[in-house]
């Protein structure tokens, strides 16, 4: 299997691009193309034990910032590390793309270069949150789309439970849709009219609405939400879960006694820390494309990276792509 990677993608780019796929070469046994400047990758890769690891370059001139239109700089910037591999997908060169860099440059060049699949009207991100349970759950959209359509979401909800299924193996996972009560009334008329297209869709295990706190809890697999909500749910759950753990180092450091107290506990806060961290979750899916595209969180450290590219390669091995190619269409397994 050969993942790309961009190289220059992300705020600690190159540094954390190159670690990041370095250690997912060796601990995913897979081939990780770097796409970015020739000299400027090949510099930092020689940092690296990459002793019997397939670690490619692959040459682009040009990087798109993070200021930049995406639309314009996509268009404009034909050999941007994200263009190329992007190209890199599409004409078979390799199986998956994944970048930290800009989100909106990278969702336009899924579009442009890989395209849709047939009848996906909007592609969404999805993405993986840990819930009180242990067992996780799929957020989409979490920004890509804003002002959607009930049916946009129908096909969210779709796409998002082949990949639950496939992906991370919840059997017949249970759909929801996110909301401001569990009550069929709530909500705005996109909920409301959500709510009754995706309880009357057969095969789909749809569950009801669900809140923050009922998703956090673990009550579904699969949340569905327009793109605006989404992205403001799931920058909230990180800002409290980083506010948390901030806080508690504060207080247990304040003084010798809680000192010798977190000592002690540092095992069980440890453990804490890595449920709830972004990092150990890897990126978000950009479902509905002819090609598997992950993009990770801006400020992505290296094992955000490897993480980025283990969802990568979870969904071509598991032919999570085609999966939601037949059921699109009406195929059958």
């Amino acid at each position: 299997m050969r993942i790309v990677l961009d190289a220059m993608g992300g705020d600690y780019a190159p540094e954390a691009a190159v670690a990041g796929g370095v250690a997912a070469a060796r601990e995913l046994g897979v081939e990780v193309v770097l796409v970015g400047p020739q000299e400027r990758v090949q510099a930092e890769l020689a940092g690296h034990d990459t002793a019997g690891l397939a670690l490619p370059i692959v040459h682009a001139s040009e990087v798109i910032a993070m200021d930049e239109h995406p639309a314009m700089a996509v268009r404009k910037k034909k050999d941007s590390s994200i263009v190329v591999g992007m190209r890199l997908v599409r004409d078979g060169g390799a199986d998956a793309f994944v970048s930290a860099g800009h989100t909106g440059a990278c969702m336009a060049a899924g579009l442009f270069v890989l395209g849709r699949l047939p009848g996906v009207e909007r592609a969404p991100l999805a993405t993986v949150f840990p819930s009180r349970t242990g067992r996780p759950f799929i957020l989409t959209d979490i920004g890509a789309n804003t002002d959607c359509r009930p049916e946009y979401l129908l096909q969210f909800a779709t796409m998002a439970a082949i990949y639950a299924e496939r992906v991370y193996g919840l059997a017949n996972p249970r759909v929801a849709l996110l909301a401001n009560g569990e009550e069929d009334t709530k909500g705005d008329k996109l909920v409301q009219d959500t709510h009754a297209l995706l309880k009357g869709t057969p095969g789909l295990h749809f569950v009801g609405n669900v809140e923050p706190k009922e998703m956090l809890a673990g009550g579904a697999d699969v949340v569905v939400a327009d793109g605006f909500p989404g992205n403001l749910t799931m920058k909230t759950a990180e800002a409290v879960a980083e506010m948390i753990l901030g806080l508690l180092r504060e207080e247990l450091t304040a003084s010798a006694l809680t000192k010798v107290a977190a000592a002690l506990l540092r095992p069980a806060f440890r453990r804490v820390r890595a449920r709830m961290d972004y990092s150990e979750y890897g990126g978000a899916l950009l479902l509905g494309l002819r090609g598997a595209v992950v993009i990770a969180h801006g400020r992505s450290n290296a094992r955000a990276i490897t993480s980025a590219v283990r969802v990568a390669h979870q969904a071509v091995a598991q032919e999570a792509v085609p999966a939601i190619a037949r059921a699109l269409a009406g195929t059958p397994e």
